[in-house]
C-alpha cells in the first residue's frame, strides 16, 4: 500500500539509522567486516563488456572489508538490466532507505511545480518566519535553495555527531517540525554566495510544495495532500510502484533524507532522468528542467539542483577526472549511489552502508571501475 509509513514504522527506521551513526567503533566495525552471502539474479554481458569482465568489476563492490556492506547493485545498460544482486535478506522487493538520494526525488516534483507555475526558480520563497521587514532570509529564491546557496547556518559538525544539525533536525528537538527547525536558522552568509549541504534546505522545499497543494495545517491533511501529488505525477507516470515517503509529525514530507524504494524502482528513476524527464514517449517532466538539475550551479561547479556532477568541485562524492563529465549521480550519507552517464547509456544503483574514510574511497573507486568499463553509446 503507497504512502506514507506509519510513524512507528518510521521511528523505527529513524531509531535504526541514528544507532548507526553513534554506535562506537568496535560496533561499527563488526557490522561493516560481516560479508553476507550475496546472489546473482542477473548478470550478463552488456554492450562492448562481456560478462567475466563485469563480474570482475562487480566482485570489490561486494567485498564488505574494504568497501563496507553492500545491500544492493543494479546496473543498466540501455534500459536493459545486466546487472542485479542483494546482500544476505535483501531483494527485489525489499525497500531500502534513500538518504540523499531522496533530495533528487524532491527536485523533481519540484520541477512538476515550477511547470505548473505553481513555483518559481527566482522569486523569494514564501517563509512565515522571514516576513519581517528588513530579514535577509527573505531574499532566499527557491534556485537558492536547491543549489544548496540559502545561506542558512547548518552545523554539519559539532563535537558529538547527535549535535549536528541534520541529526537534531531528523531525531531529537526538531523532529517534530522539521521544516521549521530549518527555517529557524539564522543567515550565515548572503543567500547565493556560498554552497553548503544541508538537507535543511530540502525540508524547507518540502514543505514549501505541501503549502502549494493545501492551505490546512492539519497533519493528516498535508501528508494527503502531497501524496496525492506524488502518486499522481511521479509513481504513476514513471512506474515508481513502491515509492514510500516518510513525513514528520506536521505532516512535512522528508524529501531530503528518508524515502523508501525498491532497488528496481531506484534505477528506474535513475532512467527516467537519463531520458531527462520522457517515459514511453510522453514527457512527464520537463526535459528543460533535468537540465537544470545536471547544469554546474554558480558557487559549486560539482552541484546542480539536487544532483551531484562529475565535475571538480567542493565536497564532490563522485570521481571527476575519471568518467565523462556529463555523468550526475544523487547520492546519499553512508554509500547510497544512484549514478546516470548518459553517454553510455548506463545507471548504477549502490545501497548499502560504507562508513569511515578509506572505505568510502575504495567504494568511490570501485564505483568508477565500473563505469569505466563500458564505452560509450
Amino acid at each position: 500500500m503507497m504512502g506514507s509509513i506509519n510513524s512507528k514504522s518510521r521511528l523505527c527506521a529513524s531509531a535504526m539509522l541514528i544507532i548507526l551513526l553513534m554506535l562506537s567503533a568496535v560496533g561499527l566495525r563488526g557490522h561493516a567486516w560481516s560479508r553476507p552471502p550475496a546472489t546473482y539474479v542477473t548478470l550478463k554481458g552488456g554492450e562492448g563488456v562481456s560478462r567475466v569482465a563485469l563480474a570482475k568489476a562487480v566482485e570489490p563492490l561486494f567485498d564488505a572489508r574494504k568497501v563496507g556492506t553492500t545491500q544492493a547493485l543494479l546496473v543498466m545498460q540501455g534500459g536493459k538490466l545486466i546487472v542485479e544482486r542483494y546482500g544476505e535478506g535483501i531483494g527485489p522487493e525489499t525497500k531500502l532507505l534513500s538518504r540523499g538520494i531522496g533530495k533528487t526525488v524532491t527536485a523533481a516534483l519540484v520541477g512538476l511545480m515550477v511547470s505548473d507555475g505553481r513555483l518559481a526558480l527566482d522569486t523569494p520563497v514564501p517563509v512565515e518566519a522571514w516576513s519581517q521587514p528588513g530579514d535577509p532570509r527573505g531574499t532566499i529564491t527557491l534556485r537558492n535553495l536547491l543549489q544548496m546557496t540559502s545561506g542558512l547556518e547548518h552545523r554539519k559538525e559539532a563535537g558529538r555527531p547527535q549535535e549536528s544539525d541534520t541529526v537534531r533536525m531528523l531525531y531529537t528537538d526538531g523532529a517534530q517540525d522539521m521544516a521549521a527547525f530549518a527555517e529557524a536558522k539564522p543567515i550565515a552568509d548572503p543567500p547565493g554566495s556560498h554552497f553548503l549541504y544541508s538537507t535543511g534546505d530540502t525540508l524547507i522545499i518540502a514543505d514549501l510544495m505541501t503549502r502549494m497543494l493545501t492551505d490546512s495545517k492539519r497533519p493528516d491533511a498535508r501528508r494527503d495532500a502531497m501524496m496525492e501529488f506524488v502518486r499522481g505525477r511521479l509513481m504513476a507516470p514513471v512506474g515508481l510502484d513502491s515509492l514510500t515517503p516518510e513525513f514528520d509529525a506536521r505532516g512535512t514530507m522528508i524529501g531530503g533524507a528518508m524515502m523508501h524504494m525498491t532497488a528496481r524502482d531506484y534505477a528506474r528513476f535513475g532512467e527516467f532522468l537519463r531520458h531527462r524527464g520522457r517515459v514511453n514517449g510522453h514527457q512527464v517532466l520537463s526535459a528543460r528542467w533535468v537540465g537544470f538539475m545536471t547544469t554546474p550551479s554558480p558557487r559549486n561547479p560539482a552541484y546542480g539542483g539536487q544532483l551531484w556532477l562529475n565535475r571538480e568541485g567542493r565536497d564532490n562524492p563522485l570521481f571527476p577526472g575519471r568518467g565523462s563529465k556529463r555523468i550526475f549521480a544523487a547520492v546519499g550519507q553512508q554509500g547510497q549511489y544512484l549514478l546516470v552517464a548518459p553517454g553510455q547509456g548506463l545507471v548504477v544503483l549502490r545501497l548499502g552502508l560504507t562508513h569511515g574514510e578509506d572505505r568510502t574511497e575504495a567504494l568511490r573507486d570501485a564505483l568508477a571501475r565500473l563505469v569505466e568499463l563500458f564505452p560509450s553509446a
